[in-house]
């Protein structure tokens, strides 16, 4: 009897001492080697004492490790298109661009997978089956991962899409505690007991695989029904309030080599023995009034930053954003081009940000039958691409403040606009 229960002990020890592991992984944003001897050997444990664990403990593993994949896969269905992204910087990082054209369906794919397979655990369906499969793609994904966080080849590998950043150490530390569960329930297959017979099985699987597909597809035909990050409705991407910028100087003793810092103008600049003993080392600017995310630079074609001209004006704003004309839906700037007259006639400000360059605008603009009036700016095209899932896509403003977006699928016409976002009373303002 007290063998058993210390073998209870020790396997309920293992789980819980994983589980605080999970917690510690957002102090270790980078390497560190104590931190990474204790995951590795809760991986030896969980292989040494594979058959102490108990029903109870292998259920508690499939239900945590269920919902994580169901989360993982969830957060990046929604945004799908964002997903690609990912994969390319990968095809760009390993020298594949050939591939580019498949990261849409990879994305499907490796979000349904996700999805699916925390669904599978979840409910206990098929679960030998299930365990290889999650045992195939942990190893891709620990794989990729330690490769990404010893050689950095992407900054953000997305694992939780932009519902949650962190750095490539932190994702490797995080697949390598999901190691220890799935290696609980790999070990452990032919010890768990099917909850539904066979027929029932493969329904709900089918039934997962259908509607999570079909998710996809709307957020991918849509704009994501959730949007995790900076330019969603209603952020405001200047400041409220406006403080002041700080300017740090240093300064180095000629003699000592010391240096010190001083906060601008507070340093006994009109001290003369001072200033013949110190000189100039360095300078450090603090601008508090930086607004996550909020990476965007308009540049007009004579390279004069126009930004703060449309994001600080308090009047309505229309910014069609098409990151590349070259694979921007022609049909869709059709419906821009009268939204833009009707915008124009009503003194309203309007206008198109891409990446593209001035003579393919040119051409564009003249195959499209485009109105002359309406202005082009420049933009980086990966912060194009975050502000909205769609190309093109349109994005209200007033203020600073993001009034709603559209994908093209789902322009509004102009009396829409009028009713339920312009106020009359305020155009020309």
């Amino acid at each position: 009897m007290k063998e058993l229960n210390l073998k209870k002990l020790t396997g309920w020890a293992i789980i819980l001492i994983t589980i605080f592991s999970a917690y510690l992984i957002i102090y270790f944003k980078n390497f560190n080697v104590y931190f990474s001897v204790l995951l590795i050997f809760e991986i030896v444990l969980a292989i040494r004492y594979r058959k102490i664990f108990t029903p109870a403990m292998i259920r508690i593993g499939q239900v945590l490790m269920g919902l994580l994949f169901i989360f993982s896969g969830f957060v990046k269905g929604v945004d799908p298109l964002g997903t690609a992204y990912r994969v390319e910087d990968y095809f760009i990082a390993y020298g594949t661009e050939w591939m580019m054209p498949a990261a849409v369906v990879l994305s499907f794919i490796l979000n349904a997978a996700e999805f699916v397979l925390g669904g599978l655990l979840l409910f206990n369906l098929k679960p030998k089956l299930t365990s290889w499969l999650v045992l195939i793609m942990m190893i891709f994904f620990t794989i990729t991962t330690w490769n990404d966080a010893l050689n950095n080849p992407v900054p953000d590998c997305g694992c939780f899409g932009d519902a949650l950043i962190m750095t490539n150490w932190q994702t490797l530390y995080k697949n390598l505690v999901i190691n220890v569960f799935v290696l609980i329930i790999f070990l452990a297959r032919n010890r768990i007991e099917k909850i539904f017979g066979a027929p029932t099985e493969w329904s709900l699987g089918v039934a997962i695989i259908v509607i999570f597909i079909g998710f996809q597809y709307y957020n991918f035909t849509n704009l994501p029904l959730m949007d995790f990050r900076p330019w969603k409705v209603g952020n405001k991407m200047i400041p409220e309030n406006p403080l002041p910028i700080k300017y740090y100087l240093t300064y180095k003793n000629k003699t000592t080599g010391e240096e010190k810092e001083y906060l601008s103008p507070d340093y006994p600049y009109n001290n003369p023995e001072w200033m013949a003993n110190w000189e100039f080392a360095g300078q450090r600017v603090e601008d508090p009034n930086q607004v996550p995310g909020m990476d965007l630079a308009i540049i007009s074609f004579d390279g004069e930053d126009v930004t703060s001209g449309y994001l600080n004006d308090p009047g309505y704003h229309f910014i069609v954003v098409a990151w590349d004309l070259d694979f921007t839906d022609k049909d869709a700037f059709q419906k821009i081009n009268g939204l833009f007259k009707e915008a124009f006639e009503n003194e309203l400000s309007f206008i198109v940000l891409t990446s593209s360059l001035s003579d393919k605008i040119e051409k564009f603009v003249e195959m499209n039958d485009l109105s002359e009036d309406m202005a082009f700016y420049n933009a980086d095209d990966i912060v194009l691409k975050t502000m909205i899932r769609s190309n093109p896509g349109l994005i209200l403003m007033k203020g600073g403040e993001v009034i709603n977006k559209w994908h093209f699928n789902n322009f509004p016409d102009w009396d829409e606009l009028q009713e339920g976002y312009l106020q009359i009373s305020e155009m020309g303002e």
